[in-house]
Order: structure tokens, then sequence, then C-alpha cells
């Protein structure tokens, strides 16, 4: 009896588990920290490793790029069909800090198996879900007669991401014409749940910034200049009392210009997940929702743009009072974006608006960070719907579709190659990214490789990108 591609890609999985496991255990074993200066060894160990095991899957080019801080890998293997998209799958090799004593059970760096969880820092953030894409590739050949892959496929797995991804966009920039693609895959990111496979279409974008104001020369009494002379601290509460309007939407003149409205229909998917709130509120350790007017808390958090209070501080801190008007006083605020909305813009608007909240004899100083844009996948696009068939005859379950309230370094990748960004990822909520006893569901790990392994057909099959 022949096998379907199906049962091909399972017998082919089922053959090779076992290798895999060990593989992946070995490069967890790797302690790939980018944000510890003493393992930058490690980190480029964990690249050579990677690029070497590239190569030996089937890969004709797999190099480790330097940067300047952690090395990245590159690898590609073109397609036999000169028609075929390009795909460029994203991920990281390098992970969060981790030792026995911040509560571990076991030793963060050497891998245990459970019943059906793998422990071990990186398990699921992000060398687990970057490495099932190994076998996922080998499982297409496999099923599908194939020497080459259906679409042209390249790997672009970042050093740094856990320090802030400080030179990725700088090493996209460089390499942007071998990095060209039709569609990004981002392979760093998780699902609803485990009964509830989901995609994620889009991510929001970050701008933070501190504002400082500066009044007196030094910090008077006020006793003899109170209510005579403008106050820091009073002007930064001011300010702050003021960014918000009474319906909870940001009061900054020009903040929501170009903003993408939610469709009804993202909207009814969104309505239609398992969202339970008052779980949702005791993970949160908070005792209310509350946000902008006329949105779901997962609207709120996925597809509205925010500004948060971070910190604010100015004056006398200490035990006890000192009657003081202080010289100077800090707010630090961040605001999500989403798609539509220019970082530039925003940033201008928050200037021009602080400015104009800052009374005669305060003077203000506002810098920002390097921020991060929004990215966003309409939900007709043609490779996102074969990413949520593929998942789906992996899952053998209706696939869903959400977003991701934080930022990331996806919208480097959709700004610098003028490709959409896809997200496909298999860990859910109990894995515990960056926190004691990180682990991954190994059932959920081989659909990975099962979607993995259905995608590259699929996109070929149901996707020629225009010339």
């Amino acid at each position: 009896m022949s096998q379907t591609p199906d049962s091909a890609v399972h017998a082919y999985i089922d053959r090779h588990r076992a290798a895999f496991l060990d593989d992946l255990a070995a490069w967890l074993r790797i302690p790939s920290v980018s944000a510890q200066p003493e393992h930058a060894p490690d980190v480029r160990r964990s690249a050579d490793w990677l690029a070497a095991k590239l190569t030996g899957t089937g890969f004709p080019v797999a190099e480790v790029w330097p940067t300047a801080g952690a090395p990245a890998v590159y690898a590609e293997w073109p397609s036999d069909d000169p028609g075929a998209p390009t795909v460029l799958v994203y991920g990281h090799h390098d992970v969060q800090p981790a030792a026995r004593e911040d509560g571990w059970d076991t030793d963060p760096f050497e891998p245990v198996v459970r019943g059906n969880q793998l422990f071990a820092r990186g398990a699921a953030d992000d060398k687990g879900q970057v490495f099932f894409h190994t076998l996922g590739v080998r499982a297409h050949l496999a099923a599908t007669g194939r020497t080459a892959p259906a679409v042209n496929l390249k790997l672009l797995i970042e050093g740094e991401e856990e320090s802030g991804s400080p030179n990725f966009r700088a090493l996209v920039e460089e390499h942007a014409d071998r990095l060209a693609a039709d569609a990004v895959i981002v392979s760093d990111t998780g699902m609803w749940s485990a009964d509830t496979p989901t995609v994620c279409t889009g991510m929001r974008g970050l701008a933070e910034c501190e504002i400082r104001f500066y009044g007196p020369d030094q910090d008077i009494h006020a006793g003899s200049f109170g209510g005579a002379v403008p106050n820091p601290a009073t002007a930064a509460a001011r300010l702050v009392a003021a960014l918000h309007d009474d319906h909870g939407r940001v009061a900054v003149p020009g903040f929501y210009d170009g903003v993408v409205e939610l469709t009804g229909r993202e909207r009814e998917l969104f309505a239609e997940l398992p969202f339970d709130e008052a779980e949702w509120l005791r993970t949160a350790k908070s005792h209310a929702a509350h946000g902008e007017a006329g949105y779901s808390t997962l609207e709120r958090i996925w597809a509205r743009p925010t500004a948060e209070v971070n910190g604010i501080g100015g004056g006398y801190q200490g035990a006890g009072s000192k009657t003081i008007i202080p010289s100077s006083a800090v707010v630090k605020l961040s605001f999500r974006l989403v798609a539509g909305q220019d970082l530039g813009t925003v940033e201008k608007a928050v200037r021009d608006w602080a400015e104009r909240q800052a009374p005669a004899g305060i003077r203000l100083e506002t810098e920002f960070s390097p921020g991060t844009r929004p990215c966003l996948t309409p939900l007709d696009h043609p490779a996102l719907e074969s990413v949520a068939r593929a998942m789906g005859r992996a899952f053998q379950a209706p696939v869903r579709f959400t977003r991701e309230g934080g930022s990331g370094p996806a919208a480097d990748l959709q700004e610098v190659l003028g490709a959409p960004v896809l997200f496909l990822g298999i860990s859910v909520p109990s894995d515990g990214w960056h926190a004691p006893n990180e682990k991954v569901e190994l059932d959920l790990l081989f659909k990975g490789v099962e979607t993995s392994a259905h995608l590259w057909s699929d996109l070929a099959e149901n996707w020629r990108p225009a010339p």
C-alpha cells in the first residue's frame, strides 16, 4: 500500500525522532547567553554548531555571519523549480541567562526529558523552534521525493535577540541582497494553547522615551519659594495625567494618524478564542481590566496602540520629609504601535506635545531610544493561508489567528526586505520563556516538524509571487 504525503511525513519523523532529540540536546548544552560577556565564546560555538548541522542536513550553503556583537547563522537551499517562491526563516540561537540557583530543578544547560516534556534553557525559546525546521525539511523531501525543497529556502538565525538585537538591522541591511525573500517565517513565537493551534499575524512596534524636567538650578526651600516658582515634579505629574483622556485614548495629537483599524472579521476571530479574562487577570497579578473604551482586552493588547508610564521620579525619596522644590524630575514612557503608525511621526508628535505641557520656567529634554516598527500580514495573504493550512494538517484541528502585543526584530525584516512576515511557532504559555524550568512539549515540537514539512509544498503549489 503506497503512503500518502502525510503518512510519509509521519513515518520519516518517527524513524528520526531519537536522533533529532539527541542533536537538539547537544545544542541546548551550549550556554549561548548573549547578555553575559563571559559566554561570548559559547555563543560563537553555538553558531558554529548550527552551521555544521545545517550542512549535514543538506543545505549547500551554511555560513556564520559576524556582527559587531554575536554572530548569526545563514543557510540557503535553492529549489529545483525556477519559479518557486523564496522563503526566509528567522529565529535565534542565543538564550536568556540561567543558573540552578534561580529556581531550576535541574541544571538548565543539561537537557532532561520528563514525561512528554524537554526541560532546558532554550528548549522553547528559541533553539527547539529553530531546530524543528531541520527535520521538517528532510521529512518534506522524503515525502515528496524531491532532492531540493519546493521553495527556495533560506534561514537567518540571530545571535543577539535576547540582548535586544542591537546589530540585527545593520546585518539585514548589509546582506539584503542575499536575504531577499518573498515571505519571512518567524519561528520565535507561540500558540494560544495545545488544544487551540494559532497563527500570529502581526506584532506591535515600540517607541520608548525619557523626558527630563528642569526647573530651579538646585533644590530650593519650599517655604521660601513654594507657590512662587514652577515645580518640575508637578510638571511631570501633570504631563502624566494628560497622557490619556477619560476614555483611555492616548491624548497626544496625531498619535493615531495612519492606524490600521481592526476589520469586523478580525474582531470576530479574536472573539472566537477561548479567552478567560478572570484567569488572565490572575496571570497578570492585576485586579481589573482597563484600557481604551470600545475594545476588548485582546483587541487592546494585540491591535491597538498604547502609551504607558514606566517610571516617574523627582525630588526627595528618603525617609521622613524634606520640604524642597526639586531641581528636576523624570518620566519614562513607552508607546506600543500598530500597523500604519510611523515611528518618526509618533516621536515628533510626543516631543511637540510634551513641550506644550511644560509651563514657563520648566525646560524639557526628551530622548527616544531606538524604536521597533510594527508589522502586520493581512488575513487573506496567500502565504498566511499556506501557513494555516500546513498547521491544520499537522494538528488535525482548526487553526485560529492571533497577534502579539509585544515587539521584536520581525519588523526590520519586513521593512528592509519588503516581504510579508508570517509567524510559525508551537510554544505554549506554560513553557516558561525566560523563567526557571523552561521546557517544550515534545508532542507540539513534532507538530512543528510536521507543519514545516507540509508548508514548503503548500507554498509552492498555491502561491506564485508576482515577478
